[in-house]
């Protein structure tokens, strides 16, 4: 899924991560150094660099809240790494912080407290770090990684109700083997062109909930990008696991150039 916080493109969260990974375990490194070596300079360093990693850890959480918000799959396994994610980091710069209860206020000599914290605040952050990058890595949230052809990412949010025909594309909106990410009276739906016409399914893998939109969509068939399950998007039936059970799909209908989706009210 496309990161909704980005620059260029280019997710901004994973460039600003590096920055209270490095100034944290800095302040780490040096606060040991500083005591070990009784170096005044260095642990006056570690201080400011405690300091750096806090601030720069909340400014790198505020895309990583966009994107939590914005493109995370609800009720998905990514949904509930993504939350521990942010947990852990949270749980990391509050140790990081609370650090400062045990560091000497005219020197900025760190006490054991200090160092005990900082140390259980990398740990944190490593643990946290390794779920980010299975976030990116196999749950592929942040990076547009669509198949020739897909067109560019599409996607709408519509204010229709349960039981009443919706406007959402014009016929020529799409091309064979396309699809568009619809919001519609809360729910997440795939629409999609197959040789066929116009169909529409649940954004919503029955295995993990990885995001269909997301996915490979050929031959009226659409292959989930997370682990592989593959759906016929005309009858929702499952046509390859791990999923074995079959995805919801709506009725679409095609009148004056427009593409029209009804949700039940169920």
């Amino acid at each position: 899924m496309r990161s909704r916080a980005r620059l260029k493109n280019h997710p901004i969260h994973p460039f600003l991560i590096p920055f209270p990974i490095a100034f944290g375990f800095g302040a780490l490194v040096m606060d040991v150094a500083g005591r070990l070596g009784d170096w005044p300079t260095v642990w006056a360093t570690a201080g400011y660099a405690s300091i750096a990693a806090v601030a720069s850890g909340l400014v790198a959480a505020i895309p990583g809240l966009i994107d939590y918000f914005a493109i995370v799959p609800p009720n998905s396994s990514a949904k509930q790494r993504a939350t521990y994610h942010m947990i852990v980091n949270v749980i990391s710069l509050t140790l990081i912080a609370v650090g400062w209860a045990f560091r000497d206020r005219d020197s900025w000599q760190g006490g054991l407290g200090t160092i005990v914290c900082e140390a259980a605040g990398m740990v944190c952050m490593t643990a946290g770090g390794w779920m980010g990058g299975t976030l990116v890595y196999r749950n592929q949230i942040g990076i547009d990684h669509r198949y020739a052809g897909a067109g560019k990412w599409k996607e709408a949010y519509f204010d229709g109700r349960p039981g009443e025909p919706v406007v959402v594309a014009s016929t020529d909106e799409l091309k064979p083997d396309q699809m568009k990410l619809l919001h519609v009276a809360g729910r997440r739906i795939v629409l999609a062109r197959t040789d066929a016409g116009y169909v529409a399914c649940d954004d919503h893998c029955t295995h993990k909930g990885g995001p269909l939109s997301d996915g490979v969509l050929a031959c009226g068939t659409v292959q989930c990008p997370w682990h592989g399950s593959q759906f016929d998007v005309r009858t929702g039936e499952v046509k390859a696991g791990p999923a074995v059970q079959a995805i919801r799909t709506y009725a679409v209908t095609e009148e004056g150039g427009r593409v029209k989706l009804t949700v039940p009210g169920d």
